[in-house]
Protein backbone atom coordinates (compact mmCIF):
# COMPACT_ATOMS: atom_id res chain seq x y z
CA UNK A 1 0.00 0.00 0.00
CA UNK A 2 1.10 3.56 -0.62
CA UNK A 3 0.95 6.03 2.25
CA UNK A 4 1.68 9.69 1.72
CA UNK A 5 2.31 12.13 4.55
CA UNK A 6 1.77 15.74 3.51
CA UNK A 7 3.26 18.07 6.08
CA UNK A 8 3.21 21.84 6.21
CA UNK A 9 6.62 22.96 7.39
CA UNK A 10 10.07 21.46 7.47
CA UNK A 11 12.01 19.31 9.88
CA UNK A 12 15.02 21.44 10.68
CA UNK A 13 16.26 19.77 13.84
CA UNK A 14 18.65 16.84 13.48
CA UNK A 15 16.93 14.82 16.22
CA UNK A 16 13.54 15.03 14.49
CA UNK A 17 15.10 14.14 11.12
CA UNK A 18 16.82 11.13 12.72
CA UNK A 19 13.56 9.97 14.31
CA UNK A 20 11.74 10.34 10.99
CA UNK A 21 14.43 8.33 9.19
CA UNK A 22 14.22 5.61 11.86
CA UNK A 23 10.47 5.12 11.45
CA UNK A 24 10.55 5.40 7.65
CA UNK A 25 13.19 2.66 7.68
CA UNK A 26 10.98 0.46 9.85
CA UNK A 27 7.90 1.16 7.72
CA UNK A 28 9.51 0.21 4.41
CA UNK A 29 8.97 -3.46 5.31
CA UNK A 30 5.20 -2.91 5.33
CA UNK A 31 4.26 -0.13 2.95
CA UNK A 32 5.61 2.48 0.60
CA UNK A 33 5.63 5.62 2.76
CA UNK A 34 6.58 9.03 1.43
CA UNK A 35 6.78 12.32 3.31
CA UNK A 36 6.38 15.59 1.41
CA UNK A 37 7.03 18.95 2.99
CA UNK A 38 4.84 21.77 1.75
CA UNK A 39 4.78 25.51 2.25
CA UNK A 40 1.11 26.04 3.09
CA UNK A 41 -2.40 24.60 3.03
CA UNK A 42 -3.19 25.50 -0.61
CA UNK A 43 -0.04 23.62 -1.66
CA UNK A 44 -1.11 20.68 0.48
CA UNK A 45 -4.54 20.53 -1.15
CA UNK A 46 -2.96 20.81 -4.60
CA UNK A 47 -0.62 17.91 -3.79
CA UNK A 48 -3.44 15.50 -2.95
CA UNK A 49 -3.51 12.63 -5.44
CA UNK A 50 -6.78 11.86 -7.18
CA UNK A 51 -9.02 9.52 -5.18
CA UNK A 52 -6.79 9.85 -2.11
CA UNK A 53 -8.25 8.78 1.22
CA UNK A 54 -7.38 11.81 3.34
CA UNK A 55 -6.92 11.67 7.10
CA UNK A 56 -6.19 15.12 8.54
CA UNK A 57 -4.53 15.43 11.91
CA UNK A 58 -6.64 17.91 13.82
CA UNK A 59 -7.10 18.61 17.51
CA UNK A 60 -10.88 18.40 17.01
CA UNK A 61 -10.65 14.96 15.40
CA UNK A 62 -11.51 11.50 16.67
CA UNK A 63 -9.62 10.12 19.61
CA UNK A 64 -8.60 6.58 18.65
CA UNK A 65 -6.47 3.96 20.33
CA UNK A 66 -3.47 2.54 18.52
CA UNK A 67 -5.47 -0.63 17.84
CA UNK A 68 -8.29 1.49 16.36
CA UNK A 69 -5.83 3.28 14.09
CA UNK A 70 -4.54 -0.09 12.96
CA UNK A 71 -7.98 -1.54 12.17
CA UNK A 72 -10.12 1.46 11.22
CA UNK A 73 -7.59 3.43 9.19
CA UNK A 74 -4.61 1.34 8.03
CA UNK A 75 -6.33 -2.04 7.86
CA UNK A 76 -9.47 -0.62 6.23
CA UNK A 77 -7.39 1.24 3.63
CA UNK A 78 -5.46 -1.92 2.79
CA UNK A 79 -8.66 -3.93 2.36
CA UNK A 80 -10.70 -1.38 0.42
CA UNK A 81 -8.14 1.03 -1.00
CA UNK A 82 -8.55 0.02 -4.62
CA UNK A 83 -5.21 1.62 -5.42
CA UNK A 84 -6.14 4.94 -3.83
CA UNK A 85 -3.31 6.21 -1.63
CA UNK A 86 -3.84 6.77 2.06
CA UNK A 87 -2.84 10.36 2.80
CA UNK A 88 -2.21 11.88 6.21
CA UNK A 89 -2.13 15.67 6.39
CA UNK A 90 -0.31 17.60 9.09
CA UNK A 91 -1.13 21.29 9.29
CA UNK A 92 0.98 24.24 10.22
CA UNK A 93 0.86 26.46 13.27
CA UNK A 94 -2.76 27.51 12.68
CA UNK A 95 -4.15 24.06 11.91
CA UNK A 96 -6.50 23.50 8.97
CA UNK A 97 -9.26 25.56 7.45
CA UNK A 98 -12.74 24.24 6.75
CA UNK A 99 -11.67 23.44 3.17
CA UNK A 100 -9.22 20.76 4.28
CA UNK A 101 -11.43 19.50 7.08
CA UNK A 102 -14.33 19.00 4.66
CA UNK A 103 -12.09 17.24 2.11
CA UNK A 104 -10.86 14.77 4.73
CA UNK A 105 -12.60 11.42 5.11
CA UNK A 106 -11.53 11.41 8.74
CA UNK A 107 -10.14 13.87 11.27
CA UNK A 108 -7.74 12.26 13.73
CA UNK A 109 -6.49 13.73 17.01
CA UNK A 110 -3.58 12.59 19.15
CA UNK A 111 -5.38 13.99 22.19
CA UNK A 112 -6.87 17.38 22.86
CA UNK A 113 -3.46 19.01 23.10
CA UNK A 114 -1.84 21.09 20.40
CA UNK A 115 1.38 19.55 19.12
CA UNK A 116 4.10 21.22 17.08
CA UNK A 117 3.90 19.91 13.50
CA UNK A 118 7.40 18.44 13.75
CA UNK A 119 6.48 16.33 16.75
CA UNK A 120 3.08 15.32 15.32
CA UNK A 121 4.93 14.00 12.27
CA UNK A 122 7.12 11.70 14.36
CA UNK A 123 4.14 10.51 16.42
CA UNK A 124 2.22 9.76 13.21
CA UNK A 125 5.08 7.70 11.76
CA UNK A 126 5.44 5.79 15.03
CA UNK A 127 1.69 5.09 15.09
CA UNK A 128 1.79 3.84 11.50
CA UNK A 129 4.62 1.48 12.41
CA UNK A 130 2.68 0.37 15.49
CA UNK A 131 -0.45 -0.15 13.36
CA UNK A 132 1.36 -2.53 11.04
CA UNK A 133 2.85 -4.43 13.99
CA UNK A 134 -0.66 -4.79 15.45
CA UNK A 135 -2.16 -5.97 12.16
CA UNK A 136 0.58 -8.56 11.74
CA UNK A 137 0.53 -9.75 15.34
CA UNK A 138 4.12 -8.68 15.96
CA UNK A 139 5.31 -8.05 19.54
CA UNK A 140 6.05 -4.29 19.29
CA UNK A 141 2.65 -3.24 20.68
CA UNK A 142 1.65 -4.28 24.17
CA UNK A 143 -1.98 -4.09 25.19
Amino acid sequence: MKILVLAIGRLKEAHFAAAEAEYLGRLKHYAQVEVRELKDEPALLAALPARAKLVALDETGELLTSADIARKIVGAAEQHGGGAPLVFAIGGADGFTAATRSRAERLLAFGRITLPHRLARIILLEQLYRAYSILRGEPYHRS
